[in-house]
């Protein structure tokens, strides 16, 4: 077997510093780095090379320096790299990038491509699913384990979902994204440092390629970035000090009923700078705005509603007209919320047979668009999501956002896209070249609005052409439907191994009950097994953006801390006063977790209505 696999380098995301008068993220000094998942991706390879034989060859696309980051991976186990540098290759969105990946990858002729399910830096997750529609070949997202049979040609895995665990498998060649826990975490000794430096490393630019100048780089990018905004973070650091535990409580349940706890809440969350909305906006082209609803359960996703209410406001002030489309065997039951939520027309695909995943869906998709020609989509930043978005921008050419926070308009009628990186340090301002505009935007990002009974809209009913799924679900397992929940939680309790074991997780679960809150922890604990990876918040894990985040013996690290940082307000409880987690929070209680978190749940239990 030959195995590619894609990987990036990126600076150290802890060590990054933003410049606020520049605008720009200061770099000198700041060591790069193999992206994390990439890591893991490329030790699966070496793992199904010692099973099956063949050859692991890693490539990436970067300025001569990027050799660094092959050499770690060739003393990590690759057989050869590939490093892809021209100066026309430079500014490339994700797009432009999966462009050139593709164009190395026919020459290689492999039987599976693997990458990172995204890069720590950007944080899309684009390149993979572009990378498979390119080459016309079936993808594989988030897999946490991966088998292959080279005499069948088929590949098994195991592919995280927001709420549970898909088995799929696939024919081979395939693309397959990876899991932080795909392979197992491991470090290079000097001798294989050592032995790396004698492994080949061809250079490849862009008169080795079959690639056109016009479809590479800046030049070839459909989105580009505008500018660059600080997330400010200002935290009251205030440590509760009382008597007695009871009374640390009492001061903390004041503070936090003060805060609208139980009610409407007065604070807001950790915004950038939002450019004015204009008054007057021009707009060459589409002007209406389509929104792709997504269903969990034969229900709506509140994240739905959250996109329609946002496409309401831009579509009012472009004059255009507000589309959703919603797809599955359940899909004529949400016609009325879906109206009732902002929706002017239905389409409507009501047969879920050829919509089994995310080929079928993104034919489905490119059909709409094509059809219709709106200046602006929309999709959930979901497991869904991710799948389809970038396979549809693939296939049409089209700039595409991934994991925004907001959407606005500039005075020319663009659509500007509000992307966290880095950790959510800093939101990235990005605008696309073509229309329609594609954005994914995370659940809990935006309010969803008011619904409007009575209001009507017109249904257009679709015959979707079918489609042949290559990956077929062999179980689908739910395991963890809390979790899905967790993006667009008002309320999260996080916790860490600090609690001394899952015995205790009853006592933390009663806290997030009284708070009418979801759980969440760090990578420390699910690496253990007390829960599953879906529960796991940080620069690996999710990013969430609740209005009460309540840390319990949670250490505090960068790793988590950069998931939660959009917070409207943190609270702390752990025993040592020096715990990393007091700066990133507004109140602490110093103290023994198992005393104040029962008192805590009883006091909240007391005062809620």
């Amino acid at each position: 077997m030959r195995i590619a696999v894609c990987i990036k380098q990126v600076p150290a995301v802890s060590a990054l510093q933003f410049d606020p008068v520049a605008k720009t993220i200061r770099r000198e000094g700041v060591r790069s780095e193999v992206s994390a998942f990439d890591i893991r991706a490329l030790l699966k390879a070496v793992d199904l090379r010692a099973v099956h034989g063949g050859e692991v060859v890693v490539v990436t696309m970067g300025p001569p320096p990027a050799r660094e980051a092959l050499l770690e991976c060739l003393a990590l186990g690759a057989d050869r790299g590939v490093l892809v540098s021209d100066r026309a290759f430079a500014g490339a969105d994700t797009l432009a990038t999966a462009r050139v990946l593709a164009a190395v990858l026919r020459r290689e002729a492999v039987d599976l491509i693997l990458c990172g399910r995204n890069s720590v830096d950007a944080e899309t997750g684009q390149v993979g699913p572009q990378l498979a529609e390119l080459l016309d070949l079936p993808q594989v997202t988030i897999a946490r384990t991966l088998t292959v049979d080279p005499a069948a040609r088929t590949c098994t895995a195991e592919r995280e979902t927001d709420d549970g665990i898909d088995v799929v498998t696939a024919p081979l060649p395939a693309v397959v994204t990876a899991a932080e826990d795909l392979a197992a975490e491991r470090f290079t000794s000097s001798a294989e440092r050592a032995a790396a430096q004698a492994k080949p490393i061809a250079v490849l630019t862009a008169v080795d390629l079959d690639v056109t100048a016009a479809h590479v780089g800046a030049a070839g990018s459909p989105t580009w970035v505008l500018g660059l905004e600080a997330v400010e973070e200002h935290r009251r650091r205030e440590i509760i000090e009382a008597p007695t535990p009871q009374a640390q409580v009492e001061l903390l349940v004041e503070r936090l009923l003060g805060h609208g706890l139980f009610g409407t809440w007065t604070v807001e969350r950790p915004q950038p700078h939002r450019p004015a909305a204009p008054h007057v906006v021009t707009r060459r082209g589409g002007r209406d705005v389509l929104v792709v609803a997504e269903t969990r359960a034969g229900a709506l996703r509140p994240v739905t509603f959250e996109l329609l209410h946002k496409a309401t406001l831009l579509a009012a002030a472009l004059h255009g007209r507000v589309d959703a489309l919603v797809a599955g065997a359940d899909a004529a039951a949400h016609v009325d919320a879906l109206a009732a939520h902002g929706a002017g027309r239905v389409l409507l695909a009501a047969d879920d047979a050829p919509l089994a995943g995310p080929e079928s869906f993104a034919a489905l998709l490119a059909g709409v668009i094509a059809a219709e020609r709106p200046g602006l989509v929309v999709l959930p930043a979901t497991v869904f999501g991710r799948d389809v978005a970038p396979r549809v921008a693939a296939r049409l050419g089209l700039g595409l956002t991934g994991e925004c926070v907001d959407l606005s308009l500039d005075a020319d009628g663009r659509v500007l896209q509000h992307k966290p990186a880095f950790g959510g340090s800093v939101v990235a301002l990005i605008a696309s070249r073509t229309q329609p505009e594609m954005a994914t935007v995370r659940p809990g990002m935006l309010a969803p609005g008011e619904p409007r009974s009575g209001r009507m809209a017109t249904l257009v009913r679709l015959a979707p052409r079918a489609v042949h799924e290559r990956v077929r679900v062999l179980e689908r397992r739910t395991t963890c439907a809390a979790a899905a929940e967790l993006e667009e939680a008002a309320v999260v309790v996080g916790f860490g191994k600090g609690i001394g074991g899952p015995e205790h997780l009853p006592q933390v679960q009663a806290l997030a009950d009284a708070l009418g809150g979801a759980l969440c922890t760090t990578r420390d604990v699910t690496d253990v097994g007390w829960l599953p990876k879906q529960y796991q918040v940080g620069i690996t894990g999710r990013a969430i953006a609740p209005q009460l985040y309540v840390a319990i013996a949670l250490r505090g690290a960068f790793e988590h801390t950069v998931g939660v940082r959009r917070s409207g307000i943190i609270v702390a409880v752990n025993r040592s006063a020096k715990a990393p987690i007091f700066k990133s929070a507004d109140y602490g209680l110093v103290g023994d977790w198992a005393l104040l978190v029962p008192l805590l749940t009883a006091r909240l239990r007391a005062v809620r209505p």
